[in-house]
């Protein structure tokens, strides 16, 4: 009993030596804009088959493969990872703001938390909040959503290009959305990455109702 505290202290601890490790966020840029609504950053109507690379890197292992993503208009979606060289694969189902990533453990390690996932499919999904502040630099549109945690949204145009996650002043995540589909999820502050190259995205009819059971 007598050593709980100790260990409480060096949870704390340790809590604070990984934040300390995440960059410190910037004021935001651009001019004040009050007025400026928001694009509206959706998934499009229908349903969606989206092929990709992978790749993982954290301080302890990393991993590659395919993947495959099943997108349901406005707010489902199915996730698959193939590990090369047919190490073995898993899912994750993102409804809404709920995320299950059932089978190996790997799956759940570095997928991002859904607001970030959903942004790595171009949809800005975050907790609403009064606390908006929007900026504007030219075609960029910024704003910050949110306090403790902070989301910071960068539009270029109606295009979704970043989310970050802002904790205690620190840009503890977020996903980068570039112009030719390559996206890449950075945990700064535990040093993990997962970046997803888009290989072919198609139109379906519709995808069985079996996909989206755990």
């Amino acid at each position: 009993m007598a050593h709980r505290p100790f260990a409480r202290a060096l949870v704390v601890l340790a809590a604070f030596a990984v934040a300390a490790c995440a960059p410190r966020a910037r004021a935001l840029p651009g001019l004040p804009a009050p007025t400026t609504r928001l694009p509206v950053a959706g998934i499009p109507e229908g349903h969606h088959r989206v092929v990709f690379r992978w790749t993982y890197e954290d301080p302890d292992m990393n991993a590659r493969g395919e993947g495959l993503a099943r997108i349901a208009s406005p707010d489902s979606a199915r996730m698959d990872f193939f590990v090369d060289p047919g190490m073995g694969a898993g899912y994750a189902l993102l409804i809404g703001d709920d995320l299950d990533a059932p089978g190996i453990a790997l799956v759940r390690r570095y997928l991002p938390p859904p607001p970030l996932l959903w942004a790595t499919l171009g949809r800005l999904e975050v907790p609403p909040s009064a606390d908006t502040t929007v900026r504007v630099d030219g075609e960029t549109v910024r704003a910050d959503i949110g306090r403790d945690p902070v989301w910071r949204a960068t539009f270029l145009g109606s295009r979704l290009s970043r989310l970050e996650r802002i904790d205690g002043g620190r840009v503890m995540e977020r996903v980068t959305r570039a112009p030719d589909d390559a996206v890449r999820y950075e945990h700064l502050a535990a040093r993990r990455t997962l970046t997803l190259s888009v290989t072919r995205r198609e139109v379906v009819t519709g995808f069985d109702a079996t996909i989206w059971s755990p």
